[in-house]
């Protein structure tokens, strides 16, 4: 799980940050200021993702904090400001910062923001095509899944985005606003049960008993969770 720092002396918005974020499978550590955040910053050193400065803080500023950051480490960074000032975004971003945003903003274009810095930052690695799973095997390049008998399962593009990140994300438990955010590129809504529809065509394709499944598991009151060992090739 990533793990994010953040710095924001209003203790709502950083409540509001840590319940969105966790959410959306990210481990956040909170600080109210520049001391508890550099002493965070210490004490995670080695295992942290990315760091939030808001850039207005009782005891400092995000800019002094974000140079701290670069004597130190490379993990990237994201400013916040109240300021629509563009002499303080330039200040910001030659100090080391990654991006910047500025209040008021929504979480969901945090998130966005968030996930880019992390896909750029993401060390490269041979890509993956091929996922195999008790019998099935997804091909991504081709878009396609076939069972342990050679017939290609009927899937829709919808069917195909959902299975493949649910295994990419073994024994998680994911969210239904997450799936929906993935697939959808939208938060579900209360009385939205066009996902729960589709997991139980999903269900059907790969013959997993909908009453009792074994590989798409409900976790009441949670979400979703795969539920199967999952190889990975480029071959």
């Amino acid at each position: 799980m990533r793990k994010i720092l953040i710095v924001d002396d209003d203790r709502k918005t950083r409540d509001l940050l840590k319940t969105y974020l966790e959410k959306n499978q990210y481990e956040v550590i909170l600080s109210h200021n520049g001391e508890s955040f550099l002493a965070e910053l210490q004490a995670h050193a080695d295992t942290l993702s990315l760091v939030i400065l808001d850039v207005m803080l009782p005891d400092t500023d995000g800019f002094v904090l974000c140079k701290k950051v670069r004597q130190r480490s490379n993990v990237p960074i994201i400013m916040l400001t109240a300021s629509s000032d563009e002499t303080d975004r330039i200040v910001g971003l030659e100090l080391g910062a990654d991006d910047y945003i500025a209040k008021p903003y929504s979480p969901r274009e945090l998130l966005a923001r968030i996930k880019a810095i992390l896909r750029r930052a993401a060390p490269e690695t041979p890509a993956a095509r091929y996922y195999r799973f008790v019998g099935f095997t997804l091909d991504a390049l081709e878009r396609t899944v076939i069972d342990s008998e050679g017939r290609q399962l009927a899937l829709t593009g919808l069917d195909f985005q959902l299975l493949k990140y649910f295994i990419e994300h073994p024994a998680q438990v994911l969210d239904r606003s997450l799936l929906c955010e993935e697939t959808r590129g939208r938060d579900a809504g209360p009385l939205d049960r066009s996902l729960d529809v589709q997991i139980s065509r999903l269900r059907l394709r790969l013959n997993d008993d909908g009453k009792q499944p074994a590989l798409i598991k409900t976790v009441r009151g949670a979400g979703y969770v795969f539920s199967a060992d999952v190889s990975v090739s480029s071959v």
